[in-house]
């Protein structure tokens, strides 16, 4: 009997791993006609996230783990490319797949399609049209040495078009993150649990809480800015409580801004960046939540809350056209007001996207299968 056709699966940082875990569950199903290997390249990795993330996610260990640590982008890059090579070499995939827009998703893409090797990309053609932004080049650059591009929108599709992607290469299946949102809704860590002794304060006021998560370099990394964003945002905590789960980036960038002052006030808990359970069990309950996170602007659209991105544009339209999700930039002033209003009126309440319905990695094997299970 001849071995099933491998398909090598990459990770490398934080956003990577909800994607990945529908994906390998439905790789390693017991009737699957491929094989799966993960590959983790270390890009982001310690192991507090691996609790937080591989297993509360159930995502199997590595098969490799590259290593590769922090570094410039071009530093990154490089040595992901350099130590992925050799595992291509030894392990002789049918095809890889990378999800998102990081670093090692670009990286590896590009190791394999020299060698010859088919790259699927899910999460393909989401455009902010910021090249500004590191992950907008990514994005283009690995979607354009793809050979399998798996959307989570039917904008996407229209952004890939545009660039020339022929259109039997791509596949509109849906949003993986939505899997895994779905199927831990029942597992989430309720509100109370992860604020401990400050769930009084926080849980016990009338207008409820709000979230926020500020990451971007753009955003954190100019002083001018992150300094306007945290006095937008004590503001905002006169008129509801705050739960700030600070990126370490962010941290050492607010001491570094000398900014901590502008924190220190009961209406605004500062939390160590939280595991995905209790960061879900937050959203559910939250009001609103204020965000620069991708990522996040989906997960609240599928939970129904209302969301303030805190960016000039976003690579997910539909998270505005169909979802919760409003685009206010750094203004201190359109922050304040998309916050009266959502506890005024409510704010956006959106529909539930088409195909985001936890099926996006069923669908993503299912092609897999039909395309490399025929090699046997």
């Amino acid at each position: 009997m001849k071995k099933k056709p491998l398909i090598m699966c990459v990770v490398g940082a934080r956003p990577n791993f909800m994607k990945i875990a529908p994906i390998m569950a439905q790789l390693r199903r017991p009737d699957s006609g491929l094989a799966a290997f993960l590959v983790h390249t270390g890009q982001h990795y310690d192991a507090e996230m691996k609790h937080q993330f591989f297993d509360q996610l159930g995502i199997p260990e590595p098969d490799v783990d590259l290593g590769v640590g922090s570094g410039s982008h071009a530093q990154q890059t490089a040595e992901i490319m350099r130590r992925f090579e050799p595992v291509l070499d030894e392990h002789h995939p049918a095809a890889i797949l990378v999800v998102g827009d990081v670093n090692s998703t670009i990286a590896c893409a590009l190791v394999a399609s020299k060698k010859g090797i088919k790259v699927l990309h899910v999460e393909a053609g989401l455009r902010s049209y910021d090249r500004a932004m590191p992950e907008e080049v990514n994005r283009v650059l690995t979607d354009q040495i793809s050979d399998y591009l798996f959307t989570t929108e039917r904008s996407a599709q229209e952004n890939l078009a545009r660039e020339g992607i022929p259109a039997d290469a791509i596949h509109f299946v849906g949003n993986v993150m939505i899997d895994t949102l779905r199927t831990n809704l029942t597992r989430a860590i309720p509100a109370a649990k992860t604020l401990g002794k400050d769930a009084d304060r926080v849980l016990g006021g009338a207008v409820g809480f709000a979230i926020v998560t500020l990451h971007r370099p753009s955003n954190v990394d100019n002083p001018e800015v992150l300094g306007t964003l945290l006095t937008s945002l004590r503001r905002v905590s006169d008129s509801i409580p705050l739960v700030f789960p600070v990126h370490p980036r962010t941290a050492s960038r607010i001491t570094a801004g000398g900014f901590d002052g502008l924190l220190n006030t009961p209406r605004i808990v500062r939390t160590a960046p939280l595991g995905y359970l209790e960061l879900l069990g937050l959203m559910q309950q939250a009001r609103i939540v204020l965000t620069d996170s991708g990522g996040i602007q989906e997960e609240t659209t599928a939970l129904g809350v209302p969301c303030i991105t805190m960016r000039e544009n976003t690579e997910r339209p539909i998270t505005v056209t169909d979802g919760t999700n409003t685009i206010v930039g750094i203004n201190t002033q359109k922050i304040e007001v998309a916050v009266a209003d959502v506890l005024q009126s409510g704010g956006k309440t959106g529909r539930i996207p088409e195909y985001w319905d936890g099926r996006a990695a069923e669908r993503i094997v299912a092609i897999l299968e039909r395309e490399f299970s025929s090699h046997l």
